[in-house]
């Protein structure tokens, strides 16, 4: 007796808008996310997920595993954010891991805006395209890796240089740390002249200093 396989039915994939691809003023304001994958010497897969932040190109975070699904994706963010603060905005392509139920669930209850690509088009998103070419030329194409924890040693090894001591033509040839600092103590600097240029009475001298704490702190993303 023949039976006939079902086939699979394909998800579909509610309209996308193109998105703007703008740098932000503020850090913290849009995170792009992808993943880029390749083998270890005996043929096992695994994937890297990258985080940077559009404002100053600093590298969040890149996690190494061997399988990343949306839970996977959800824990990494949740430590990164504790870290670094929470973006308004991700931009992430339609893959599998950023459609799921679970994550934009997650996405939608800390009130994060999700910025998904059209389908092929990957120009928009270049940020996090152009840093997965550095990183994969740097590193992915450049070492044959045995185990994980050599990825996963590479990798830091290769985030501290990019983030410290590597210029970007777009950042006025300042790595990403030093961009970011600069941006930051703008805005300390601000902040000190609004306090600076307002009568502040004696008896609340005390609670103006507290704010000027958190103002800055604000400011640089602690």
């Amino acid at each position: 007796m023949h039976y006939e396989k079902r086939s699979k039915l394909k998800k579909r994939l509610p309209a996308r808008v193109k998105n703007p691809l703008e740098q932000p003023l503020e850090p913290n304001t849009t995170w792009s996310i992808d993943f880029v994958s390749d083998m270890l010497e005996c043929g096992r897969k695994f994937r890297v997920l990258n985080i940077i932040d559009d404002s100053d190109r600093v590298a969040v975070a890149q996690e190494v595993s061997m399988s990343f699904p949306s839970k996977r994706v959800i824990r990494t963010l949740e430590k990164v954010i504790w870290l670094k603060g929470k973006p308004s905005d991700i931009r992430c392509d339609n893959g599998p891991e950023f459609i799921s139920k679970d994550f934009q669930e997650w996405c939608k209850g800390n009130d994060i805006r999700l910025l998904f690509t059209q389908p092929g088009c990957p120009t928009q998103n270049s940020y996090i395209e152009r840093f997965n070419g550095s990183y994969r030329r740097a590193v992915l194409d450049a070492y044959i890796f045995r185990t994980l924890e050599d990825v996963k040693q590479k990798t830091c090894e290769w985030n501290d240089y990019y983030n410290y001591e590597r210029p970007h033509e777009s950042l006025g040839n300042k790595t990403p740390m030093e961009f970011s600092k600069r941006v930051s103590d703008k805005g300390t600097d601000v902040v000190a002249r609004l306090c600076e240029d307002s009568p502040i009475p004696p008896s609340r001298q005390g609670c103006t200093s507290v704010l000027r704490t958190a103002l800055t702190g604000c400011r640089t993303g602690l």
